[in-house]
């Protein structure tokens, strides 16, 4: 019986893995000479990466010129399971089923209201996965459940959540586990959104990346690295509760006075604008008002795009102060990539130029000098490609191998593989 892995056994083939997955190598010879190691480690690794079932050989077709047997190659097994990745915001739900890869095969676009709590709306997202694996086929070997609001990621919950009534203290990971036995793992929703930018948004620029969002709330994530910055308890990017005017009227929902989230917010943009459709102050939104009974946020954009002076002055003013909000993150962060996401791309093109201004307007020099400012490119679905990338990474570091290797299971298992990933 061979001896167990050690740690750096361990690491040797997280790095194999790694290696094989992004296809800077792909069979023995070129392993070796990129690692500098010898053939007996590398043979030893990739066996246990097939053991895994995340590595595959394929025989190489002979070349007329080559002599000897031609040297097998080596792949990433992205279809060997599935990662089901869940975004939430305050009204709204994507979900998807991804390779291991990170590559969607199945995507869900739906509403929901996290002041239902917990237990509706997370019922909703697993319906949403179980819709989704319908005849699909494959094991699930990780879910990940991005929520809009402080996130303990440690504990998989809420913390203290102005916006989510029930769910602070909740332990999300609890009933996934339950019904897919897999790892689960907890996000802030923008961290996930910043992410899957980064990693699949266009352009790929691989630089440090600073995502905001604007829809119901405002929030921001920051990569640097290719790595989430979450701060020391996992509170960055939590912006909407900066304190941006001393009006006593700008009532914020988390209970204070002053913050973005409560003038510049789509949930404060709405409540605004739905007064002036309800008095007739604005005739566009009156009519969309009296066609459905409510107003939504494309409808801002409509109106503002159609000539309404006053929608246009809304969305223009909130998008400034926004945009000088961010203007200090950005001479304190320095990203390469600024992002602008969320609902709020649907009012049309005046909140991005308005906040493109403010930024540009607001930032230093040296900071502004290569700062690329665009709006999201993945469709509302930053946050699914995000959680699924999020969930492989822990799948495969190396003290999840470790675990998943002496477990001898075929996929991972969430009871003992949880508490390392």
């Amino acid at each position: 019986m061979p001896a167990p892995p050690s740690a750096r056994d361990i690491l040797v083939l997280a790095q194999i893995i790694e290696i094989v997955r992004a296809e800077t190598a792909m069979t023995r010879p070129d392993l070796e000479s990129v690692t500098g190691l010898g053939r007996t480690v590398i043979n030893d690794r990739i066996r246990e990466g097939l053991e895994l079932g995340v590595l595959k050989e394929l025989e190489a077709a002979p070349s007329p010129q080559q002599r000897g047997r031609p040297s097998r190659s080596v792949r990433f097994r992205a279809e060997a399971g599935v990662i089901l990745s869940a975004s939430l915001g305050a009204v709204s739900l994507q979900a998807a089923v991804s390779d291991l890869d990170g590559n969607p095969l199945r995507r869900h676009d739906g509403d929901i209201d996290v002041q239902d709590g917990p237990e509706v709306v997370l019922a909703a997202v697993q319906d949403a996965f179980d819709a989704l694996l319908t005849d699909l086929g494959k094991p699930v070997w990780g879910v990940t459940i991005a929520l809009p609001g402080p996130v303990d990621v440690a504990a998989g919950a809420v913390v203290a959540a102005p916006i989510m009534p029930g769910w602070n203290g909740y332990d999300v990971r609890v009933p996934f586990r339950a019904r897919y036995d897999a790892p689960v793992w907890v996000e802030n929703e923008v961290n996930a959104m910043a992410l899957g930018e980064w990693e699949r948004g266009a352009p790929r620029e691989r630089r440090d990346l600073l995502f905001v969002k604007v829809a119901t709330g405002i929030g921001a994530g920051l990569v640097t690295n290719g790595r989430l910055h979450r701060g020391d308890s996992g509170a960055a990017g939590d912006i909407g509760h900066v304190r941006v005017t001393d009006d006593p009227a700008a009532v914020c929902r988390c209970g204070k006075t002053g913050c973005l989230e409560a003038v510049a917010s789509g949930w404060a943009m709405m409540r605004k604008l739905s007064e002036h459709a309800r008095s007739g102050a604005s005739p566009l939104l009156a009519r969309r008002l009296a066609e459905r009974g409510h107003i939504v946020p494309a409808d801002i954009g409509y109106a503002a795009e159609a000539g309404d002076e006053l929608v246009h002055a809304a969305a223009a003013d909130a998008a400034r102060l926004t945009g000088r909000t961010i203007a200090g993150v950005v001479n304190f962060a320095n990203p390469g990539t600024l992002v602008l996401g969320g609902g709020v791309i649907r009012y049309g093109s005046v909140f991005f130029e308005e906040f493109r201004a403010a930024v540009l307007a607001g930032t230093i020099e040296l900071a502004a000098r290569n700062l690329t400012i665009r709006t999201a490119s993945l469709d509302f679905h930053e946050g699914t490609a995000g959680g699924a990338l999020l969930a492989t990474d822990r799948l495969l570091r190396p003290e999840s191998l470790r675990i998943w290797l002496a477990d001898g299971s075929p996929a991972p298992s969430a009871q003992r593989l949880q508490s390392a990933a």
